[in-house]
């Protein structure tokens, strides 16, 4: 049962990882000899870049919280099965870890929710440099 777990686990992370390779994208923005490309588009490259983060790890925290839940389930099997060989805690452990992962993506959308729209402070003053202006957008 293990190596059947194992093995599956393998084969997710495998697909995980194409799917990562597959949506990449380039982003070198023209850097290199005669590329001539200034601060304004390494930044934008930049965040384009890591547009698409918060969605990944909302994905791989749903895969991983439910992973972990269901091993946690089993090791709680085992140890209602043999309950000398396999602590409790063992399984507690899996489920907590689970529910923790599982609850992440709400975590973090709420605490962008009470920041506001992209990363804005709604509540608070922001400091400002008056005499060097960067021309990032």
């Amino acid at each position: 049962m293990k190596t059947f777990i194992k093995n599956q686990s393998l084969k997710v992370s495998a697909l995980v990882v194409l799917g990562m390779l597959s949506g990449a994208e380039d982003a070198s923005a023209g850097i290199g000899i005669g590329g001539g490309a200034d601060f304004n588009e390494v930044a934008e490259n930049i965040v384009g870049g890591i547009e698409q983060l918060p969605g990944l790890v909302t994905g791989v925290s749903y895969m991983l919280g439910t992973l972990l839940g269901v091993l946690g389930i089993l090791k709680v099997k085992d140890h209602v099965e043999n309950p000398g060989q396999t602590p409790l805690q063992h399984g507690v452990i899996r489920l907590a870890a689970g529910g923790g992962l599982f609850a992440l993506p709400i975590i973090t959308e709420s605490m962008t929710t009470l920041l506001g729209d992209q990363g804005a402070a709604t509540g608070a003053t922001t400091a400002t440099v008056d005499a060097v202006e960067f021309g990032v957008n």
